[in-house]
């Protein structure tokens, strides 16, 4: 049974990220991929979409794939379906990514315990924007 890390660990990775790529990312304002990636932003975190056809979110470029992305990932940031989740993990793999946050919601446990496996840190099923403001209170949020 996967256990998310404790809260000493989630927060030693929050400090130390720079760039995250959120990925199924929506343009729209009303979805709450959208809301906490502009939070996020907000944060001081770069955030680099991640979804295919669209052409750019919150003044980032978007990128089809993980693997298109140039620029070095510090944490993926998944709001994609329980099912997609896997293959997500094996990019992150791939591409040496070495963290990945599944998003409130979201549970696959085959792929946490996979993507831990592999070395990545892994939180699965809370939101980053509520841990955030829960574990950083020295940052405005």
């Amino acid at each position: 049974m996967f256990a998310n890390p404790p809260d000493a660990a989630i927060r030693a990775c929050l400090a130390r990220v720079k760039t995250i790529a959120v990925v199924g990312l929506s343009p729209r304002p009303d979805r709450p991929s959208h809301r906490i990636a502009w939070r996020l932003q907000a944060w001081g975190y770069r955030v680099i979409p991640v979804r295919p056809a669209v052409r750019e979110v919150l003044g980032e470029k978007a990128y089809a794939r993980l693997a298109d992305v140039p620029h070095k990932i510090d944490l993926a940031d998944a709001f994609r379906a329980a099912q997609e989740i896997g293959p997500i993990v094996e990019q992150c793999i791939a591409l040496g990514i070495p963290a990945i946050w599944i998003q409130q919601g979201i549970v696959n446990d085959a792929a946490a315990a996979r993507a831990r496996e592999a070395g990545l840190f892994v939180v699965m099923d809370r939101c980053i924007a509520v841990d955030y403001r829960r574990l950083m209170p020295a940052v405005e949020a």
